[in-house]
């Protein structure tokens, strides 16, 4: 299904030593008996480098022993990167590093790091940098060579272990640039130099001149343009294969909606996200058994996904699903919000209250087999449907069984129903995805049967082939627990409590937030953690040495604390969140160019320090930094954080009024920045009765530039503390009463939930 694991959310680029090979599957299943090899990986946390433990290749994790070793014995470094349920990392370690001669060749000439870029993506940001400038693209297994002082010289992705008619293998790359070492040490030296020096001047990103935040309607009004270019009028997405999610453009387009309702674009922008959201719960992308959204689909109509499930994809979907049902009233919406809430709590979920982060594509198809293959787990063949499902169906046209009405519904064909362009290594050959192909009214007429009948019936379907599925051997998951994961999927959790009114969701997102508070959190320094793993006897473990929070962390634990804050109204996740707001600002801002940088400045080994400039699979840090700093000077009174939130969007001025479609999540920013955010204050007792049917229609309403508090009184108070006008708001007639402030300037008090919905709109 491709050479690479894509990057980000941008079509498959041919890359430099990027080369596809025809083999079907991979072995996983080693000689039994205790491992011939183990090497300093074992001592790691990472599922991704404990899954290399026992390569024959001397692999050393990014840190000073293996620099040091590099420089004294003088060796160049093979810096390979990955995550463990990247398809492509799994075949290069098969063909490659698995291999004893191949792994002596790496041995004797290279110092060989290994980095887990989901651990470490400020090491995988610097390296796919080069990668992406020196080859057209990028992808994992990314491949880079260094020179002892860790400047990259030569590097690619995927490497076949041999060459073949049009590529050059693996060992034949290791060997030539070995020779190139030996006989042209200073030129590859001088080339290293030349090349960061170009990679520090095309990556910088500060503001120029006397920039200032870019006008609010040209910005909007372009993305939206080049979005509508770009739209499938008839799958929906952006694209025609491979196909994103791509929750980013879907909260634009909601955001463009809400500013534009009355106007043609914003009944377009509000129809193509609707249709994109439908057509891709419809997909094969959606998983109809296992719930939950695959990473992206390989073709134009979200039907052969690539199956791995990320964390990240659940908590945005989550949430863009929820905005749907907000918007729509529509439940089909709000069911698949509850299907993607169901996955991450029996799937994701550890017990102490965190969430993992992914499930892998591949699987064993048996118990017996010794060869995994992508989508094993979840593909059927027809003959297996019709064992599973032979019932007859009372009431339908006669000799109806459940696997007639369930294989039609589904688009399930006796030959499999993948196009064998889409399947080159033939794995999924006599397989089926299922899509659904019809709209229930024409399954049931077809059958004979009543629609409420034909839910009833596929609900008992899907209830057995999850039965029968969970009898197969499970895809591997990465139970690595990162801070700004979770933070993702806390939001989705918080805004689906809010738009579905569920408290149980709000619960869980509760959890997930007090347990970053104790395995992501170091109280000694106020400081966030990246990362902490599952243990032994369902433990929580951290690394020898905690890999500390990066810009990512902080941005998106502050906006789940915020959506946290608004829906349980737990002034600790407000006081939480503005802490951590403080220390972003001294850990990441940029005092000359403005904006945040990816990383700290104090980690020598990294050689740029950079600011992200797409949103792509995550939306850019800074561009959800924007709209927490407005959210936390709405909360606290520190207008600094305006201030700091206009220099962001007047950094990224120029991608901003040039391709704005790079950077959609900013754009929506810019909009919220430029309309100034409504502080929505309800005064009254927040169990009344009355305080309630407020909230439920502040949460029933999509209002892209709203916060929400709630003034109970409590003079001595976090949040009265925070902002002393609430003071002076007062209930009238002893009744909730809702305030719309601006600018800390209030309207005069509702009563009524019908008068307050009215001054909800943007």
């Amino acid at each position: 299904m491709g050479g690479v694991c894509q990057t980000g959310d941008q079509p498959p680029l041919s890359l430099q030593y990027t080369f596809l090979t025809g083999i079907a599957a991979i072995s996983t299943v080693g000689t039994p008996g205790p491992p011939r090899h183990t090497n300093r990986l074992i001592n790691e946390k990472s599922p991704y480098l404990l899954q290399h433990a026992h390569n024959p290749v001397d692999w050393y994790p990014w840190g000073q022993e293996a620099f040091d070793k590099a420089k004294t014995e003088n060796k160049l470094i093979f810096l390979s990167v990955g995550y463990s349920t990247c398809h492509w990392c799994h075949v290069m370690e098969e063909e490659s590093f698995k291999s004893k001669e191949i792994g002596d060749i790496m041995n004797e000439h290279f110092v060989c790091i290994k980095v887990d870029r989901e651990e470490r993506p400020d090491v995988d940001k610097v390296y796919m940098t080069f990668v992406q400038a020196t080859s057209g693209g990028g992808g994992w297994p990314m491949s880079v060579w260094l020179t002892p002082d860790l400047k990259p010289f030569a590097g690619g992705t995927y490497f076949p272990p041999e060459d073949g008619v049009n590529h050059v293998g693996f060992r034949t790359v290791l060997l030539r640039i070995a020779e190139q070492w030996k006989e042209n040490k200073d030129a590859l030296l001088g080339s290293s130099q030349r090349i960061l020096e170009a990679l520090r001047h095309t990556s910088e990103i500060r503001v120029q001149g006397q920039a200032s935040p870019p006008p609010a309607k040209e910005v909007m009004d372009t993305c939206f343009q080049q979005l509508s270019r770009s739209y499938d009028e008839e799958y929906g997405g952006f694209s025609k294969c491979p196909k994103f999610p791509s929750p980013v453009n879907l909260n634009f387009l909601f955001t463009y909606w809400a500013l534009h309702q009355t106007t043609p674009e914003g009944a377009r922008a509000l129809q193509m996200a609707l249709h994109t959201l439908k057509m891709m719960a419809l997909g094969g992308i959606h998983d109809h058994i296992g719930q939950g959204f695959h990473r992206y689909s390989i073709d134009q109509h979200w039907h052969v996904p690539h199956f791995e499930k990320m964390l990240y994809d659940q908590g945005q979907l989550a949430a863009i699903y929820s905005k749907a049902f907000q918007i729509s009233g529509d439940e089909f919406f709000a069911d698949v919000v509850r299907d993607i809430l169901l996955y991450v709590s029996r799937d994701l979920s550890d017990q102490a209250g965190g969430f993992y982060s992914a499930q892998d594509a591949d699987s064993y198809p048996t118990a017996t087999s010794r060869e995994k293959r992508e989508g094993a787990f979840c593909v059927w063949a027809a003959k297996e449907l019709r064992a599973l499902l032979p019932d007859p169906v009372e009431g339908a046209t006669e000799g109806t069984t459940l696997a007639d009405v369930f294989m039609h519904h589904y688009g399930v064909k006796e030959a499999g129903n993948v196009d064998p362009a889409r399947d080159p290594y033939q794995e999924l050959k006599g397989k089926n995805v299922l899509i659904v192909r019809c709209a229930p009214e024409l399954t049931a007429a077809k059958f004979g049967l009543e629609p409420g009948r034909l839910s009833t019936l596929l609900q008992e379907c899907q209830q057995r082939l999850s039965s029968a599925r969970a009898q197969r051997p499970q895809p591997h998951l990465d139970t690595k627990m990162l801070a700004a994961w979770n933070g993702l999927m806390i939001s989705g959790f918080a805004q689906a409590g809010a738009a579905l009114s569920e408290q149980g969701y709000v619960s869980r997102a509760a959890q997930a937030a007090a347990f970053l508070r104790t395995h992501l959190f170091d109280p000694d320094s106020g400081k966030l953690l990246r990362s902490c793993y599952q243990g032994t006897h369902n433990s929580v473990e951290q690394g020898a040495v905690p890999i500390q929070g990066f810009l990512e962390d902080y941005v998106f634990v502050i906006q789940a604390l915020f959506d946290l804050y608004e829906v349980s109204l737990e002034q600790g996740w407000l006081e939480w969140a503005l802490h951590l707001q403080h220390m972003q600002d001294k850990l990441f801002w940029d005092p000359k160019g403005f904006a945040y940088f990816s990383t700290e400045a104090s980690d020598p080994s990294l050689l740029l320090r950079l600011k992200d400039d797409q949103d792509g699979a995550e939306p850019a840090p800074n561009s959800v930094a924007v709209t927490n700093l407005l959210r936390a000077a709405c909360y606290s009174g520190h207008m600094d954080w305006v201030e700091k939130a206009g220099k962001i969007l007047a950094a990224f001025s120029e991608r901003l009024q040039k391709i704005p479609i790079i950077l959609p999540e900013m754009v929506r920013a810019t909009a919220v920045f430029h309309h100034t955010l409504k502080q929505v204050v309800i005064c009254g007792d927040p169990q009344g009765e009355d305080t309630k049917e407020m909230l439920h229609c502040v949460h029933s309403v999509f209002s892209p530039n709203k916060v929400l508090m709630v003034a109970d009184g409590d003079n001595a108070g976090f949040l009265y503390r925070q902002l002393p006008f609430l003071a002076s708001l007062e209930r009238k007639d002893g009744k909730a009463t809702a305030y719309v402030c601006s600018n800390f300037t209030c309207s005069l008090p509702v009563t009524s939930v019908q008068e307050l919905r009215g001054m909800l709109s943007p």
